[in-house]
C-alpha cells in the first residue's frame, strides 16, 4: 500500500566518496529508504563546489547546485558531508535553527562545537545525528548513548583511524618501514595526499572527544585530548614489541577517574597480542567499552570508505527523517555532568615501555633499576637484546653500547614521565630511544 504521509525532502551537502554513495542510495533505493522512514523520501539537491568534478557515482545534473544555503533553506533533513569547520558549521546551525533535522559525519566540527550545536538542536526540537563521525560503519555511538544509558561506563578505548592502523599493521606483519607503509596506504586510498590529520593523531583525538562526551555525559572538546601520533614509531619499536609479545596500535582512550574527572588521550600503545584490539588488522576499526554492569564489549568493523561510511549516514538519515515526521526528537550529543572535568595526562594510570641505549660497563643495570625505584615505579620485565654476562650485566662488543628494553608495572603517568627524565640525565644512559605506553588485558 502506498504511503499517504507527507513527503520528506533531503538536502545533501558534499559529494565526495561518502556523499556520492549516499546520493546513489537515495536515488536508486528511494522506495526502500521511504519504507524504512514510513513516508516518501526525495533527494531534493546536492550542494557541491564544482558541478563538473568527477565523482564515484554520476549524480544527475538536475540535482547538483553550488548554492548550499538555498538548499538548506528548503529541505526537511540536511546531510552534511563537507568536512571541516566552515562552511559546514554555519550551514548546520542554519538548518537546525530553521527546524530541519541534521545528519553529519563531521568529527572535527563535533569535537569543537558539538555541545553548542546539540543545544541549538534541542531548543529547536529537531534531531542531530552523527554515527558516521566515529568508526565508519560501526554502530558505536548509539549503543553508548542508548543501550548503555542505564550503565556506568568507566573506559572507552579504540582503534578509530584506519590509516594509522593499516600503517602499523604493515610494519608489524611485513616489516615495512613507516614511509613505505604510508605510501602503500595512500596508493590504496586509505590515506590522503596530506596524511597529517591521521598520522599525527588529530583525527583520532576528535573522535576521542566525542566518545568521552557520550560515554561520560560531560562536555569535552578536542582541546581536552592529549594527542601523540605515530610518526616517531620505528621499525625497532615494532620488533621489540613483537619480541615481548606485544603489538603497537594508535589508541583513542577516554577513562573515568572517580572523584577527579576523566583523562582523554591518543597515542601509540603496546597491547598484548591476547587483547581483543590487538587482532584488528588493516584499515579496520574497533572500539572497546568497559562498563560496570555490562563488563567488556567490543564493536568491530569497516572504519572508512564510501560504502561502509554511507551505511552509517543512511541509518542516521532514516532515524532523523522519522523524528522530523513525528515532530522532532532531542539531539544525540547531550552532556549533563558539567562537574566532570578533563584531567591532564599526568593523572592517568598506565605502564611504560622504555628503550634505552646505555654504556657498556659494570653496574649499569643496577643504576637504571635504582632510578625506577627512586620514583616508586616497579619494573615488570627487562630485556637486553644481545648477550648478557653471567652476573646479569650487559655484555656486548658493540662500540655504541648496549640496548636495554624495560616494561614497567602500572603507575601514575607523572611518576613514569619523571623516571624517564631522570634517566636522560644519567651519564650511563646514552639515549632514551623510545618511550611508549602499554595497555594490558583487563583480566590480566
Amino acid at each position: 500500500m502506498a504511503s499517504t504521509a507527507a513527503p520528506l525532502t533531503i538536502g545533501l551537502l558534499g559529494a565526495g566518496s561518502v556523499g556520492s554513495q549516499v546520493a546513489r542510495t537515495l536515488v536508486e533505493e528511494r522506495e526502500l529508504i521511504s519504507s524504512r522512514v514510513g513516508a516518501p523520501v526525495r533527494l531534493a539537491g546536492v550542494a557541491v563546489r564544482d558541478v563538473e568534478a568527477p565523482r564515484d557515482w554520476r549524480i544527475p545534473g538536475e540535482l547538483l547546485t553550488t548554492d548550499a544555503e538555498a538548499l538548506v533553506d528548503q529541505v526537511d533533513v540536511v546531510v552534511e558531508l563537507l568536512g571541516g569547520l566552515e562552511p559546514a558549521g554555519s550551514l548546520i546551525e542554519r538548518a537546525l535553527r530553521r527546524g530541519a533535522g541534521v545528519v553529519t559525519g563531521n568529527k572535527a566540527l563535533l569535537a569543537t562545537r558539538g555541545a553548542e550545536l546539540a543545544a541549538i538542536a534541542a531548543e529547536a526540537d529537531v534531531p542531530l545525528h552523527y554515527e558516521a563521525a566515529v568508526g565508519g560503519a560501526i554502530p558505536i555511538l548509539r549503543p553508548i548513548q542508548e543501550s548503555l544509558s542505564g550503565d556506568r561506563i568507566t573506559k572507552v578505548m579504540g582503534i578509530v583511524n584506519g590509516t594509522t592502523n593499516y600503517i602499523l599493521d604493515q610494519m608489524d606483519t611485513t616489516g615495512a618501514a613507516f614511509d613505505d607503509a604510508l605510501h602503500e596506504a595512500q596508493r590504496l586510498g586509505y590515506a590522503e595526499a596530506d596524511p597529517t590529520a591521521d598520522v599525527e593523531g588529530h583525527d583520532a583525538a576528535a573522535k576521542a572527544a566525542i566518545l568521552g562526551t557520550l560515554g561520560f555525559h560531560a562536555p569535552f572538546t578536542i582541546d581536552d585530548v592529549h594527542c601523540e601520533g605515530i610518526t616517531q614509531v620505528t621499525s625497532s619499536d615494532i620488533e621489540a614489541a613483537a619480541a615481548s609479545g606485544y603489538v603497537i596500535k594508535l589508541l583513542a582512550i577516554a577513562e573515568r577517574f572517580d572523584g577527579e574527572g576523566a583523562v582523554l588521550r591518543v597515542h601509540p600503545t603496546l597491547l598484548p597480542r591476547t587483547h581483543p584490539l590487538a587482532s584488528v588488522r588493516g584499515a579496520f576499526n574497533a572500539v572497546f567499552v568497559v562498563a560496570e554492569n555490562a563488563g567488556e564489549l567490543m564493536f568491530y568493523g569497516q572504519g572508512a570508505g564510501g560504502l561502509p561510511t554511507s551505511s552509517a549516514v543512511l541509518g542516521d538519515l532514516v532515524s532523523a527523517a522519522r523524528s522530523v515526521r513525528t515532530a522532532g526528537a532531542p539531539a544525540e550529543l547531550s552532556a549533563t555532568d558539567t562537574t566532570m572535568t578533563a584531567l591532564p595526562i599526568t593523572k592517568a594510570t598506565t605502564r611504560y615501555y622504555v628503550d634505552l641505549e646505555v654504556a657498556d660497563r659494570e653496574g649499569v643495570i643496577a643504576e637504571i633499576a635504582r632510578v625506577f625505584a627512586d620514583h616508586h615505579v616497579s619494573i615488570e620485565a627487562m630485556r637486553q637484546p644481545g648477550s648478557v654476562s653471567a652476573d646479569g650485566e650487559v655484555d656486548t662488543d658493540q662500540d655504541s653500547g648496549a640496548i636495554v628494553q624495560i616494561v614497567t608495572h602500572q603507575a601514575r603517568e607523572k611518576a613514569l614521565a619523571d623516571t624517564v627524565e631522570t634517566l636522560k640525565e644519567k651519564e650511563v644512559v646514552r639515549a632514551v630511544s623510545s618511550v611508549l605506553r602499554v595497555e594490558i588485558d583487563q583480566q590480566s
